[in-house]
């Protein structure tokens, strides 16, 4: 894994904290992982299914 540096506002890192301390996530890197690889998915992978790599 490539370590990377994001900016976020305070209102999501508090949103992620609240995510973490319900236990729905181990912690706020797992969740973020998920949330880009949700994004990915919906955004980018499922229209080159349907497109092929045209895009």
């Amino acid at each position: 894994m490539k370590l990377i540096t994001v900016h976020l506002p305070e209102a999501y890192l508090e949103g992620l904290d609240k995510l973490v301390k319900r236990r729905m996530y181990p912690n706020r890197s797992e969740a973020i992982r998920i949330a880009i690889r949700d994004l990915l998915k919906r955004e980018l992978w499922e229209q080159v299914k349907l497109w092929g790599d045209r895009l």
